[in-house]
This record gives structure tokens, C-alpha cells and sequence, in this order.
């Protein structure tokens, strides 16, 4: 039996990563970050529930990682692209961090997530909105 999860968001990065690494690679320096935006776009998918956050990514999509929000200790956020997506990172109770790049709308996912937090977590966050 299945346990029923509301979605919040489902879907992969921000395509203005993607634009704005490719105009990059024209340079010839840029080249590795055009190809990692690639494949971000490519293989990249987040789903985020009121349950857990799940990220499939990895060569060709093959790897998952699942977290559930009791074991989430602390989320920080770092704006990109003028602010229209951002980065987190997801420090886990253990010590491990899950990193979601170029989070479309990622000030509100990151209320969203805030929401599902402990107390404790949430003060280790910074509070809720509170992160810029």
C-alpha cells in the first residue's frame, strides 16, 4: 500500500542555467561548466514532496538519493542568476549533504522545506524566509 505524498515540486534545473552556461562555453576556459549544465539538464530531476525530497541524477540518470525531513539538521541557500534560481545544500543529522543546483523558485521551495523542519532544524537554517 502506497502512502499518499502531495508534490510541491517535480521537475529538473532552471533552463536560465543552462542558457547561461552554454553562452559561457563559447570561452574556451568555460567549456567544463557548459558540459556539467548539460548534463544537469539532461539527467537532473527533483521531486519534492511533503514527505521527502528525492534527487535522480548521476551519469545517464542512474542514481537516487531519498531523504525524509526528520533526518534534515540544516539547509542553506545561495542565490544564482540574479536570483531567479538558487543552490542548497541539505546537511543530514549524520553529517552527509545532499546538493540541489539551480533550483527553479528555490526561495519558495526553500519556505516549503522549512516548513516540513523541525524547530531545531529550522533555527540551524536561519528560520523560515529568513534565507536570501
Amino acid at each position: 500500500m502506497a502512502i499518499k505524498e502531495d508534490v510541491y515540486y517535480e521537475g529538473g534545473p532552471h533552463v536560465g542555467d543552462l542558457i547561461f552556461n552554454i553562452l559561457l562555453g563559447f570561452t574556451v576556459i568555460c567549456i567544463p561548466l557548459t558540459v556539467g549544465a548539460i548534463a544537469r539538464a539532461v539527467w537532473l530531476r527533483y521531486r519534492i514532496t511533503d514527505r521527502r525530497i528525492s534527487v535522480t541524477g548521476g551519469w545517464k540518470g542512474l542514481d537516487r538519493s531519498d531523504i525524509v525531513y526528520s533526518q534534515v539538521a540544516k539547509v542553506v541557500t545561495v542565490p544564482r542568476g540574479l536570483g531567479a534560481w538558487g543552490d542548497m545544500v541539505i546537511t543530514l543529522k549524520d553529517g552527509s549533504r545532499l546538493e540541489l543546483r539551480a533550483v527553479p523558485k528555490f526561495r519558495d521551495v526553500y519556505n516549503f522545506i522549512a516548513e516540513q523542519l523541525s524547530p531545531a532544524a529550522k533555527a540551524a537554517s536561519g528560520g523560515i524566509g529568513t534565507q536570501q
